[in-house]
């Protein structure tokens, strides 16, 4: 029996697929891997506490009384951490949003309060 000899062509599009089916093996193992190191088991307390795995906290570089925002992923929940506004004096704020016109009574500006309340509760506009 003869053997069949194979064209140059042929042997480059049997290298080109050969890279290419290892460069998807290289790729999906470094993917599953840079998720191993970035996703870690924890579980929740019957008080709903969840232990953050240390590797994670030194990466984010959160340290013990760090305060964090919890946002609804659908799917799961993000945790940012929050960003604390510079402390401020009440000397460095009054007077920063002008009012034009007449001063409000107590009185107006509650009644504007109620208002709004309402407003919100009744879905009027």
């Amino acid at each position: 029996m003869l053997a069949r000899t194979h064209t140059n062509s042929e042997l480059r599009i049997g290298i080109i697929l050969l890279v290419h089916s290892i460069n998807a093996k290289i790729l999906t193992y470094f993917l599953l891997l840079s998720f191993a190191v970035f996703m870690k088991k924890t579980k929740m307390s019957s008080k709903g506490q969840v232990i953050i795995p240390k590797a994670l906290r030194d990466a984010h570089r959160w340290e013990e009384g760090q305060e964090l925002i919890a946002i609804d992923m659908g799917d799961g929940i993000l945790l940012k951490p929050k960003k604390p506004f510079p402390e401020t004096t009440l000397n460095d704020v009054a007077g920063c949003l002008r009012y034009q016109g007449m001063p409000k009574s107590l009185e107006e500006m509650e009644d504007a309060i109620r208002q709004g309340v309402k407003e919100l509760w009744n879905g009027d506009s």
